[in-house]
């Protein structure tokens, strides 16, 4: 009967919702990944909450001013003249793509003047070349942890058998981020379009002291796949 009852509630809160409107919501943690030069997308990872069950899809706005980075934090919040808002935290995590950005110290600051303003800072080092990238990385889809979370399987696939896996290294921003970078290298010159799935297993290092950790994978794409575990020392 409690669960009929909640649904019931819910139900009749989404149908009086009305028109949503953009509402700054809670964030909690900023991860800056290390290892980007200028010639790469630039991406970090934001989590927060969502404050109760009208709160939806929480965007990321960015305005650069400088040396400044200002990202505020919003959700399409769903309540009108409805009194009834099922109260649940939902946590979140939001990948926000900052694009190309100059070498040089950036501070990031997200939720401006607000009580949840939270800052950090992200450091783009001049690139090797003139190359998009300075290695090509297998295109990872999926990550999936063991129980202890001490080890990660990679999924994907490549798009051509020429490329095989050479290795998975990694950058540490010596705070609660793990770049993993799984680098492929050219084995033949032809190249037909020809799909050829992978899984790679990686044992995560644990130098960091944080309690929760990023799992930054950078793929083919120029963009990545995040995963945050727990930190077992």
């Amino acid at each position: 009967m409690k669960f009929i009852s909640f649904l019931s509630l819910l139900t009749t809160s989404l149908l009086f919702a009305g028109v949503p409107v953009l509402k700054q919501v809670p964030v909690n943690h900023i991860y800056t990944p290390k290892g980007f030069d200028s010639n790469d997308n630039i991406e970090i990872v934001i989590t927060g909450t969502l404050p109760n069950l009208c709160h939806k899809a929480p965007k990321a706005f960015v305005k650069r001013d400088g040396k400044n980075i200002n990202i505020t934090v919003k959700s399409l919040y769903y309540q009108s003249d409805n009194p009834y808002c099922p109260e649940m935290i939902v946590p979140f995590k939001k990948v926000v793509d900052l694009g190309p950005m100059d070498k040089g110290k950036f501070n990031i600051i997200v939720n401006k003047d607000s009580r949840w303003e939270m800052k950090d800072n992200l450091k783009i080092k001049k690139p090797i070349d003139d190359n998009i990238d300075n290695y090509q990385y297998a295109y990872v889809e999926e990550i999936r942890a063991n129980d202890r979370e001490d080890e990660i399987t990679l999924m994907g696939y490549n798009p051509s058998d020429c490329y095989e896996l050479d290795k998975v290294t990694y950058v540490s921003n010596d705070k609660d981020t793990y770049s993993v970078l799984p680098r492929l290298k050219k084995v033949k010159e032809f190249c037909p379009v020809k799909l050829k799935s992978f899984t790679i297993t990686w044992k995560v290092p644990r130098q960091l002291d944080a309690k929760n950790v990023l799992l930054h994978v950078r793929t083919l794409n120029g963009n990545s796949v995040n995963k945050i575990i727990k930190n077992i020392h």
